[in-house]
């Protein structure tokens, strides 16, 4: 009688808050055609950490500070306000951890974000889209202050950890990956955290290195997920006199560069990574007609999957 055969597996397996990190540097090929050969843009295909953006880093080390501080428990309740990809984050980690997740989020965010937080479990409160995200920001804060037995707030916007998380990774795989020849690093403007920890970590490792921020440049603009700062509820985590140089970008320019990068790279991104582009681009520009070398490396935080259903971005 054949015995069945039952192989003997040892293989150590991975939690999701371990795959965060460690994402690749994209290059391109026809959008920077026109860049002589010594200037370089480079950005980080952040979609590739396990929820899907950027905001995994932050919201892993918002929630891991908060329980070696002890400020969350078992039995409290992840508590914040987002535009959709920090929340996304924040419901993978805590079903993950087995903590509750509820967020307050504008009722405009799209609805492919919507129900990859319902499927994740995360209880949702929508506000007013036409208060945006400063609107959510309010509504949770008044939550906050009512019942802080039961909540934990993230508050990612005033959290040092959410910077911290960039200071401590980002800006460390940026350099390595770059082999320290990065001269100018472009990040938009949200909670501010990725442009302020990964700024600060590249300005450690060479004080020359150059930080740009963008953010739209109008108070009424489609580019979810960044602030036109002048106008919003500025992050407590955001020092205005940090980066080298401010950049202002347009919804139309940023529009039309996300349908080029799916159709002419093969990049299907979302509208932060197109206007970070966008910006990049102005930067890069700047040194060519200068006749300056450069090394460019922005961030793509997410993909276009969670926006598809935009017909003002991709048509009908």
């Amino acid at each position: 009688m054949a015995l069945a055969y039952q192989p003997q597996i040892d293989i150590p397996g991975d939690d999701v808050e371990s795959l965060i990190g460690h994402t690749p540097l994209l290059s391109f090929r026809r959008i920077t055609a026109h860049l002589p050969a010594n200037v370089n843009i480079y950005a980080k295909a952040e979609w590739t950490n396990p929820g899907g953006s950027v905001k995994d880093r932050a919201a892993a080390n918002i929630i891991r500070t908060a329980q070696q501080s002890g400020a969350l428990r078992p039995g409290k309740v992840i508590l914040d306000s987002t535009s959709g990809n920090t929340g996304i984050a924040y419901a993978m980690i805590g079903a993950a951890k087995g903590y509750r997740v509820k967020l307050f989020v504008p009722a405009n965010a799209s609805p492919e974000r919507l129900a990859i937080l319902r499927a994740y479990g995360a209880e949702l409160a929508l506000t007013d889209p036409l208060e945006g995200s400063d609107g959510a920001l309010r509504a949770v804060r008044e939550l906050a202050a009512a019942e802080p037995e039961t909540y934990f707030y993230a508050d990612q916007y005033n959290n040092p950890a959410n910077w911290q998380a960039h200071y401590l990774a980002t800006g460390v795989e940026i350099w390595e990956q770059t082999a320290g020849t990065v001269t100018h690093f472009v990040a938009g403007l949200g909670t501010s955290g990725t442009l302020m920890g990964t700024g600060r970590r590249l300005k450690d490792y060479n004080h020359d290195v150059q930080i740009v921020a963008l953010q739209p440049d109008s108070p009424f603009h489609g580019l979810e997920g960044l602030k036109h700062m002048e106008t919003a509820i500025k992050p407590g985590i955001y020092d205005e006199f940090f980066p080298d140089r401010q950049v202002g970008v347009s919804t139309e320019q940023t529009y039309a560069l996300v349908r080029r990068l799916a159709r002419e790279e093969g990049y299907l991104v979302g509208i932060s990574a197109a206007a970070a582009l966008v910006g990049s681009l102005m930067v890069a520009e700047d040194l060519a007609a200068a006749q300056q070398p450069g090394v460019i490396v922005t961030l793509f935080p997410d993909n276009a999957y969670k926006y598809l259903s935009d017909q003002a971005v991709w048509g009908g």
